[in-house]
């Protein structure tokens, strides 16, 4: 399979198509420290420059910084040549006092505090808040956040989302605000228990479907088949080890990998450079096989980071690769591959 950056997948039935890769712009929210603005926008500038004309993001990511980031690189670029998509479920408010405000987890983020709100006037106010910080008129999609936080003290109300939050979505669908309605989830469970319960026409996945995993095949990536739901791997580096190898310290599921998953990562590699092939090819061109998958998104703080992220999806990976990866039992023998 040879893919293109040109190339468009329709997400369900609308009218958003999305290319092959994308760029996940969580890293410029400044997880822990602050990204400055002069890589912030090298870094989105290897993108652009690379082909790349599909960017998200989220108020979360940074408390705002990450959207502040991405609108003012693209700001100034032809409004029909890039998809834009952001999240809501959470809007800001000035803290009390700023000066001991904890930013937690994005100590390089603004100080801003969240308010959760999946309720209509949430959802609207958290969208509205991100057209003034992208410094856009328009948003191709927007995606419910971080569902799953529900069941912790101080998590959004999904009831709220059920009863008028999503008829808010719809409303911005129906009058054209908005191609598509979407949902950002981290679990594989979350898409047969949450995702159900309102209408969506795509998910952003971030760990249930990479070269590691592939738990949600038969079960939430089947329904989406079924019932025409696009999906986005948003974490096809599993969160860092497909990226970085399994060095001391790789990274799996946003903590330390465990000594099996380490292994696992190992065994793959070897595979690799038996054809001669890439870690990170594999890893970001695996999951596109999959019928429900139209697009990878991987971040990147550092401009070197994008730049290689192109290479790896457009490598030339043989046939026969895949192939012994299903024999030696590193992939589900069911997973679609792209030969």
């Amino acid at each position: 399979m040879t893919i293109k950056l040109s190339d468009r997948g329709q997400v369900a039935a609308t009218s958003l198509s999305l290319p092959p890769l994308g760029f996940g712009a969580a890293h410029l929210g400044g997880m822990y420290n602050r990204v400055s603005g002069d890589t912030a926008n090298a870094t989105l500038a290897a993108a652009w420059d690379g082909g790349v004309r599909y960017y998200d993001t989220a108020p979360f990511y940074g408390r705002g910084l990450s959207e502040l980031r991405t609108g003012t690189f693209l700001i100034d670029k032809p409004r029909d040549e890039f998809v834009i998509t952001t999240k809501v479920g959470r809007y800001f408010k000035r803290p009390a006092d700023p000066r001991t405000f904890d930013r937690t987890p994005w100590g390089g983020g603004l100080n801003m505090e969240i308010v959760w709100d999946y309720s209509y006037d949430g959802i609207m106010r958290s969208y509205e808040q991100s057209l003034l910080r992208l410094g856009l008129d328009t948003i191709d999609a927007l995606l419910i956040h971080d569902p799953e936080a529900a069941a912790s003290p101080g998590g959004p109300k999904l009831e709220d989302l059920e009863a008028s939050g999503i008829r808010a979505l719809e409303e911005l669908k129906r009058t054209g605000h908005i191609k598509a309605i979407g949902m950002g989830l981290n679990h594989a469970d979350s898409l047969d228990t949450i995702a159900p319960r309102v209408q969506l026409d795509f998910c952003i996945v971030a760990m249930p479907y990479t070269l590691l995993n592939q738990s949600a095949l038969r079960t939430g990536l089947k329904r989406c088949v079924d019932e025409n739901i696009s999906v986005i791997v948003g974490a096809p580096y599993a969160s860092g080890i497909l990226a970085t190898g399994p060095i001391p310290g790789a990274r799996y599921a946003y903590g330390i990998a465990e000594p099996d998953i380490l292994d696992k990562t190992r065994r793959i590699q070897a595979v690799c450079a038996g054809h001669g092939v890439s870690l990170q090819a594999a890893a970001l061109q695996f999951p596109l096989a999959h019928p429900a998958v139209v697009s990878v998104i991987p971040g990147g703080a550092r401009p070197e980071e994008v730049t290689a992220n192109v290479g790896f999806v457009q490598e030339a990976i043989p046939a026969a690769f895949w192939s012994d990866l299903t024999s030696a039992g590193l992939i589900d023998p069911e997973a679609p591959t792209p030969a």
